[in-house]
């Protein structure tokens, strides 16, 4: 568990998603991340995670990974709502980045309800 931890903790790019209508983790939901193809409108996928019982996983770019460019973040959040027996809204949010300094650290974080999201640039 601390060598997931420290992995975590040394990521250059991470999320975590917060169920807001429960107020706990959102576990076992899918996350991927791809990355828009300059010029052009392809996107390449580069990771694909599940969300743990603390709403994390493992980093999705390590340190030397990222490079500067487009990006987005897939969270499959009608599936997620689904397992729990739950209407929603919205069948999948993406959140769309841009990486200026790949050396800088990104976390992204979400909050999801069943008829809502927001994220924000973390720290």
């Amino acid at each position: 568990q601390a060598e997931g931890t420290s992995e975590m903790a040394q990521g250059s790019l991470t999320t975590h998603v917060l169920n807001t209508a429960t107020g706990l983790p959102a576990t076992g939901l899918a996350i991927s991340l791809a990355q828009l193809q300059e010029p052009g409108t392809g996107w390449t996928e580069l990771a694909q995670r599940w969300t743990d019982k603390d709403g994390r996983c493992l980093p999705l770019l390590l340190p030397g990974q990222a490079k500067a460019g487009t990006y987005k973040l897939r969270f499959e959040t009608a599936v997620y709502w689904q397992g729990l027996g739950q209407a929603s809204f919205y069948p999948f949010v993406e959140v769309v980045f841009t990486i200026e300094d790949p050396s800088q650290k990104l976390h992204i974080p979400l909050l999801i309800s069943p008829y809502s999201y927001t994220t924000y640039r973390g720290s």
